[in-house]
């Protein structure tokens, strides 16, 4: 058995660190954290808004009074994730960052139609449509950020700035450096959305938003999807890779665009049309323990098996993974390499998951509202805030006891294995 491990982890790891180390994922994993705090504030707002024991007019008012705490914030979420494209890729080049950002999302507003239709038909030239700055516009928004970001560090590096004097301000000498290339970049733009207005008669958001991002989504919030993106999460950790971050780096634009989907559903009180989003991925997995859901293991591990080196490992680990911090759990059982409890590590969240996703597809808990709930929320409190309903938080300490059932056999086989010298 280790000889097999071993060889495959000679075949995984190389493969796996490219992916960690790739400079288009980490700053796609960056440019979102930029916008989490941001996010996240939001989310507070839609959550005080439509506390579930307020009625309708009161909801109503409340929108009306603070609706612009998050119309400012997750519903314009692309803005900031374009800036960070721009400045995080602009950074990795030693190219001054916040020119990159400011760039990359001016390109992505030249692509962007500003005229919206009513639903009688009607065009308003000149008003820029909010889902465009959000969900609909997530996908252009990341392709025209990094497209503008290469162009703009590209020339930069090529040297074809405008130097000004020693003697010069910093903040003066560094704009007239961005000159050249930013015109370059921009101009760049400016005749792709002409030839696309003007040849074609579309825009590139509605041929990306068609042709890339409704089949992305489609194919990212199925539940065979889903699966697959969780077991490579723990087949990762399993070597001691953190597959999570390998893993979200790939999948969080197609997650946080159906975050957004149901967010706007949400709020306008139509039915939700997704069940896996960001907030589902992280209340409904990482939120019942850390990756793997191992909050059930480290309270078996604590307070169930024998040997003192697991107990005082549970004990260890059990605060920290109620607010859903694992490592102590990955690293000190370990789980890394450790082959007598790679099926539960593996099968329980897939199985888990699949219950998880079943049961809102049946209506009998709502799905994720699309409001961000940060992963560190211990839970019962997370699946409360993340479905707007006590019927989340109950699915989750359902979940725990399904993952304790799963891993209670091979913990014990585990306990039994420890070397006589080490027991206490």
């Amino acid at each position: 058995m280790n000889g097999f491990m071993d060889k495959l982890s000679e075949k995984i790891l190389p493969l796996a660190n490219a992916l960690g180390q790739n400079r288009y994922l980490t700053v796609l994993r960056d440019a979102f954290m930029l916008s989490f705090p941001i996010t996240m504030f939001g989310s507070i707002v839609v959550v005080l808004n439509n506390l579930p024991f307020f009625s309708d007019a009161t909801k109503g008012t409340l929108g009306t009074l603070f609706g612009n705490g998050q119309n400012a914030t997750m519903s314009i979420m692309t803005v900031f994730v374009t800036f960070g494209i721009g400045y995080y890729l602009s950074k990795s080049y030693d190219v001054e960052g916040i020119f990159g950002g400011a760039v990359s999302f001016a390109s992505f507003l030249i692509l962007t139609p500003f005229f919206m239709t009513t639903e009688s038909g009607e065009t308003i030239s000149g008003v820029l449509s909010l889902d465009r700055l959000g969900a609909k516009g997530m996908f252009i928004g990341m392709l025209a950020a990094f497209l503008a970001a290469e162009i703009y560090c590209r020339i930069t590096k090529r040297g074809w700035q405008i130097k000004m004097p020693d003697g010069v301000p910093p903040a003066v000498s560094k704009s007239f450096a961005a000159l050249i290339p930013a015109i370059i970049t921009l101009t760049v733009f400016l005749v792709i959305n002409a030839i696309m207005t003007g040849v074609f008669n579309a825009n590139l958001h509605d041929v990306v938003y068609e042709v890339i991002q409704k089949p992305l989504t489609g194919l990212g919030s199925s539940l065979p999807a889903t699966l697959l993106a969780l077991f490579f999460v723990q087949f990762l950790w399993f070597f001691g890779l953190h597959g999570q971050i390998i893993v979200n780096s790939v999948m969080d634009p197609i997650w946080n665009t159906l975050m957004l989907d149901n967010l706007e559903a949400y709020q306008n009180g139509d039915a939700l049309p997704h069940i896996v989003t960001k907030p589902f991925m992280e209340t409904f997995t990482v939120g019942l323990g850390g990756s793997g859901m191992t909050l059930a293991v480290v309270i078996l591990m604590a307070f169930v098996l024998k040997k003192k080196q697991y107990r005082d490992v549970g004990r260890l680990a059990l605060a920290p993974g109620i607010f859903n911090v694992n490592e102590p759990a990955i690293f000190g059982m370990p789980i890394v390499l450790n082959a007598t409890i790679l099926i539960p590590w593996v099968v329980a969240p897939l199985v888990v998951t699949t219950l998880n996703y079943l049961v809102m597809a049946a209506g009998l808990v709502p799905a994720p509202t699309g409001v961000s709930v940060p992963w560190t929320v211990p839970v019962v409190f997370s699946g409360v805030l993340a479905t707007n309903s006590w019927l989340g938080g109950l699915l989750q300490v359902i979940d725990v006891v399904i993952v304790g059932m799963i891993w209670y056999p091979f913990l014990r086989v585990l306990d039994r294995q420890v070397e006589p010298s080490i027991e206490q």
